[in-house]
């Protein structure tokens, strides 16, 4: 079972395909990503990678008439497509600049829901993503999958290398992270789905 789409989704996905940006949220992602976004009622969300505002789509079809979402992505021109399609929403705020930068600048603060869908806050500094999510916060990540799947379907690129290590990375740090519980799923391509707890037992 999949929730319904966002009424924004179709119009988005054919923009993307003229666009020829291929690194999308799948379907399967957006549909999660709605269902946690509904758990956060009034809450703040971040999403660090716009691309094209496929993911953006879902995350704000689940949110509240009160929550916020802020958006980041370095592509301007696949948040061309974003702002095009979603920034009529006044829930939404999409930055165009480097995702690192953003972090950094919102240490102090705090989220209730990040899904991070590119190298800041995932593959790069992770731990800037996890020191801004609330106590009962959840932080996703998805395409965790690479690592073992796709060894054997794509050519073994500098770029897939420096994945796979930062797959490594993220998951030894969640392993030393006494104040995340998480649980990773086989499932579409690979998500990760980290709660921080209100308290450390």
């Amino acid at each position: 079972m999949m929730m319904p789409r966002p009424q924004a989704l179709n119009a988005i996905r054919a923009d993307t395909q003229s666009l020829g940006f291929d690194m999308g949220s799948p379907e399967l992602t957006g549909s999660l990503l709605c269902t946690l976004a509904a758990s956060k009622p009034g809450g703040r969300l971040l999403e660090l990678g716009t691309g094209t505002g496929l993911a953006t789509a879902w995350i704000l079809k689940g949110m509240s008439a009160d929550s916020t979402l802020l958006t980041v992505d370095t592509d301007a021109q696949a948040t061309a497509v974003a702002k095009k399609h979603l920034s009529e929403d006044a829930r939404v705020t999409i930055k165009t600049q480097d995702g690192l930068e953003l972090l950094k600048a919102l240490q102090g603060e705090s989220f209730d829901f990040i899904f991070a869908d590119t190298w800041p806050g995932k593959i790069d500094k992770p731990e800037l993503a996890l020191d801004l999510v609330a106590p009962g916060g959840i932080y996703i990540v998805d395409d965790m999958q690479l690592g073992w799947k796709e060894q054997i379907e794509r050519p073994v690129t500098d770029l897939i290398l420096g994945v796979w290590e930062g797959q490594r990375r993220l998951m030894k740090l969640l392993e030393t992270r006494t104040d995340f519980v998480c649980t990773s799923l086989e499932w579409s391509t690979g998500i990760m789905i980290c709660t921080k707890k209100a308290s450390i037992t």
